[in-house]
């Protein structure tokens, strides 16, 4: 009779592992690791500086409303919440694990999450691959779990994802904000400063979509992302950082796919012998030749960037701004050194100086001489007319109406007292009206009043930058896609 019971129990199981399997088969469906219904945070409960607390409060912060637990044998409550002993006694369905423990602890808390039933675990926990040999090893013994009861990993070493749609955040540290906008750029990386912790982005009002830590990759890795993120109305750009990828012809095929639909801005450093060896210690990547990563990249038709910032800024302006038709940029500037510097960094990215037409320099000459042609300096008109808001007036009209110009980078100044939504009424009333993306290049004698114009404009969707080369990149890259679509579609 009890071996009867072994048997059925052990049929059961095995019937609960092919049908998991078979759930999990479609490696695109992250749902579970953006929009789960309920999350378990197993482990580190009780620090207010670190852990499942820090967590529950981001959470409220977010307004996520799904149902949250704790698990920790240790304590059967926390500041008045109940803490279960083992994810296992939690009585209700559990969708997403959230487990912060020793690295050896990992393996059998993954098997008992497959056995709830849970379909996906965010290992914050660290002192696998990234560390020595014995951390590989159980870094391997925890995606043999995977495979066999059918439950997906994301890190380990990782501070998660963060959702702004669902109100969903797995960073274990404190932000000292309470919001995320909701936008339309998604971020992934091989690194926690891709976090909400590592960025003011209350204070940026960047327009986030998702957030992905892969770290050491173990099971969820960039493909996967790509996949999930290709049919995602929320995302209109995609930007990832990553130090290795093991399985270069998927990511290509995939990416391929992907790039018809949204633009992907890549981001991969290991180029000296001395950070390759850093990568191995950080994520447990391979650096591989840096020369054949960026010809995967290029066929694949992804847009390069040298820097995490690069990254970072070039990203917004895909998620805030139309795609140019062409590559004739407009400038509009109150500085002529400035308006140099642009063009040098407009040719190395693909654009052109645009030639006004003979209508235009006319209405440009009605206001003064030196705003005709392109660049644009609106300097010295602004103390001749006495109205420094005049001649920008005119010059974004002419510019948006322009034909030979698809593209602009204007300058605003951050007069002491200005009020910063004068400017953006300014690019509402002209070419914030027409299909031509515009980048903002600020600067000024205030940082105080220089911040309050970057946080206005990029709350009415328009890309500002404290540096002007980093403006005409964006636009560059944007143009870049339009290229890239272009060919892949057609």
């Amino acid at each position: 009779m009890v071996r009867n019971m072994k048997t059925d129990e052990s049929n059961n199981n095995e019937n609960f592992v092919k049908n998991r399997s078979k759930i999990l088969t479609n490696r695109s469906d992250l749902t579970t690791f953006f929009e789960p219904r309920s999350v378990a945070i197993i482990g580190a409960v009780k620090s207010v500086w670190f852990g499942g607390l820090v967590i529950l409060e981001n959470l409220k912060n977010l307004g996520y409303n799904g149902k949250v637990y704790l698990v920790n044998p240790s304590y059967p409550e926390v500041n008045g919440i109940k803490v279960y002993p083992s994810v296992k006694e939690i009585p209700d369905k559990v969708d997403l694990a959230i487990i912060i423990t020793s690295s050896k602890a990992v393996p059998r808390i993954v098997k008992d999450c497959a056995e709830k039933g849970v379909e996906g675990a965010v290992i914050v926990a660290d002192g696998f691959a990234e560390r020595d040999q014995e951390g590989a090893r159980l870094q391997q013994e925890i995606v043999d779990i995977s495979k066999k009861r059918g439950i997906r990993l994301l890190g380990p070493n990782t501070i998660g994802v963060v959702n702004p749609y669902s109100g969903l955040i797995t960073t274990p540290y404190p932000l000292g904000y309470k919001s995320i906008r909701k936008g339309h750029v998604a971020l992934a990386a091989q690194t926690g400063i891709i976090g909400a912790q590592a960025f003011p982005f209350e204070e940026l009002h960047y327009g986030i979509s998702k957030i992905c830590d892969f770290s050491n990759k173990c099971d969820v890795n960039e493909t996967d992302l790509l996949e999930y993120l290709e049919d995602d109305s929320e995302t209109k750009v995609i930007a990832i950082h990553i130090e290795d990828i093991r399985d270069g012809l998927r990511f290509i095929r995939v990416a391929k796919r992907v790039v018809k639909k949204k633009p992907i801005l890549i981001y991969k450093p290991g180029k000296t012998s001395e950070s390759k060896k850093a990568l191995a210690s950080h994520t447990g990547s391979i650096a591989g030749d840096q020369k054949i990563y960026e010809a995967a990249f290029r066929q694949a038709g992804l847009i390069q960037v040298d820097s995490f910032l690069e990254l970072f800024q070039t990203a917004k302006a895909f998620g805030y701004q139309p795609l140019p038709k062409g590559n004739r940029l407009g400038i509009i500037t109150i500085t002529g050194g400035a308006a140099i510097m642009a063009i040098d960094t407009a040719v190395e990215w693909g654009l052109e100086l645009g030639k006004l037409s003979q209508e235009s320099n006319e209405r440009l000459f009605e206001i003064h001489p030196t705003m005709v042609g392109n660049p644009s300096d609106i300097g010295p008109a602004m103390p001749a007319i006495q109205d420094p808001i005049a001649p920008y007036k005119t010059a974004l009209e002419v510019f948006s109406e322009d034909k030979n110009v698809d593209c602009m980078l204007i300058t605003f100044y951050a007069f002491p007292g200005v009020n910063p939504e004068l400017y953006v009424n300014l690019l509402k009333e002209t070419a914030g009206a027409k299909e031509k993306p515009v980048v903002v290049w600020i600067y000024g004698p205030s940082n105080e009043e220089a911040n309050k114009i970057y946080s206005t404009l990029e709350a009415a969707d328009y890309p500002a930058y404290f540096s002007i080369e980093m403006a005409v990149k964006a636009l560059g890259a944007m143009y870049q896609y339009t290229q890239i679509k272009s060919k892949l579609i057609n």
